[in-house]
């Protein structure tokens, strides 16, 4: 039994089960709509998951079926004294995209706004056939801060993108698979379980290639493609050199599965 740090609130919710972590935003009521205490309790979550061998894989996802999220509590956005307090908040899509340990965004229901940056902030993106996509700050008088033009333009195209960020309005779970928001669409009954066979999947796999591998993607989607190349060969003579990708070549000379330690 893995024991989960205290996150300082009931709103976030932490479960480790076969070295796949949980993390669900448990605010049904109001839409998984993110206090700056959930941010904070986010951002301590997602460290404490790359930090211990008992996490290998995270899922993210929401509370109630509703909503995944439907991004920062507005009623909380005036509690910041000055516009700069505002500018340098806690940002839990940060964290989420700072993450070693690969992450899953399990998406039912409304992903709008923050919620629609926390998605992009995942590594692999799966949607429940009744979810919807939003990017409606300009409708309330702002754009979106955590990410949202570069990684929606990245995931779904600068015209999608733009058609999104400048009216404001909704796309459905069969748009964003059209669009590549996302990867895999089912039904809503089994979005959790699909999210966290995959996890396991991925938590099967060696963790310092894993880790590296998200190294890799960014590098390709910011690196001109000679220095991409060159870092990517890099961190494979880096993985290469590791305990794990010696316990693998074994593994596969002795036709067994693997065991790796991170190591």
């Amino acid at each position: 039994m893995t024991t989960t740090p205290d996150l300082g609130t009931e709103h976030v919710l932490l479960d480790v089960t076969d070295r796949v972590a949980t993390l669900t935003l448990n605010r049904p009521e109001k839409l998984n709509a993110v206090t700056p205490e959930m941010s904070r309790a986010l951002v301590r979550a997602v460290r404490w998951c790359d930090t211990t061998d008992d996490v290998r894989a995270v899922v993210v996802t929401g509370a109630g079926g509703r909503s995944f999220s439907v991004g920062s509590d507005i009623g909380e956005l005036d509690g910041y004294a000055t516009p700069w307090d505002f500018r340098n908040r806690v940002d839990y899509c940060d964290a989420i995209r700072a993450a070693r340990t690969p992450t899953i965004a399990a998406v039912g229901g409304y992903a709008l706004g923050g919620g629609l940056e926390t998605a992009l902030s995942c590594d692999i993106r799966l949607a429940s056939d009744t979810a919807s996509f939003g990017a409606p700050e300009i409708t309330l008088g702002w754009i979106g801060g955590g990410g949202m033009a570069a990684f929606l333009s990245r995931a779904a195209g600068p015209s999608n993108a733009a058609l999104m960020l400048l009216t404001g309005d909704r796309v459905d779970a069969a748009r964003a698979l059209e669009w590549h928001l996302v990867s895999e669409v089912v039904a809503g009954a089994d979005l959790l379980d699909r999210a966290r066979v995959l996890a396991k999947v991925i938590a099967s796999r060696a963790p310092v290639a894993a880790e590296t591998a998200k190294l890799n993607l960014r590098a390709a989607g910011n690196l001109p493609e000679d220095q991409a190349m060159a870092y990517e060969r890099d961190l494979q003579t880096i993985c290469f050199a590791t305990e794990d990708a010696a316990e693998g070549r074994r593994a596969f000379a002795e036709k067994r599965p693997p065991v790796f330690h991170k190591r």
